[in-house]
C-alpha cells in the first residue's frame, strides 16, 4: 500500500494537484512546508480536516502542485484534491467524508464583464434631468 495516490480540486481559479504517499505528516506545498505556505491557522485546519475525519493525521506524506486564484481558494482546493485521493486509496472512506462536506466542488467563480456595463452587473447610473 506504498503506492501514490491523486487527487485534483478546484476552487474559484485555484487549482490543486495532490499526491498522498504512506509517511509521517509531513507536507510539502510547491516546494514549501505547511507553515510557510499557509500562515493562516483556519486555512491549516482546513487543510488537515480530511485526514480528521477519516482519523488518519499524521500518516501521509503530501506533495502539492498548486496555482492560481488566492491562499483562501487555494486551501479549499487542496482540501478536495486530499479528500479525493483518500477515496481512491479507500473507497470505503467516501460516506465519512461526503457527510463532512468535503466532497462538494465549489463552482462559484468571478462573473465575466459585459459589454455596456461598468462591471459584471453594474450599469450606469440613470439621471432623469
Amino acid at each position: 500500500m506504498s503506492d501514490n495516490f491523486y487527487g485534483t480540486g478546484r476552487r474559484k481559479s485555484s487549482v490543486a494537484r495532490v499526491t498522498i504517499t504512506e509517511g509521517n505528516g509531513k507536507f510539502t506545498f510547491n516546494g514549501k512546508d505547511l507553515e510557510q505556505y499557509f500562515p493562516s491557522p483556519s486555512m491549516k485546519m482546513t487543510i488537515e480536516k480530511p485526514f480528521k475525519v477519516v482519523s488518519l493525521e499524521g500518516k501521509f506524506d503530501m506533495v502539492v502542485n498548486v496555482n492560481g486564484s488566492g491562499l483562501s481558494a487555494q486551501s479549499d482546493a487542496v482540501a478536495l484534491g486530499i479528500s479525493r485521493a483518500l477515496i481512491k486509496m479507500d473507497p470505503e472512506l467516501r460516506p465519512k467524508l461526503k457527510k463532512a462536506g468535503l466532497l462538494t466542488r465549489d463552482a462559484r467563480k468571478v462573473e465575466r464583464k459585459k459589454y455596456g456595463l461598468k462591471k459584471a452587473r453594474r450599469a450606469e447610473q440613470f439621471t432623469k434631468r
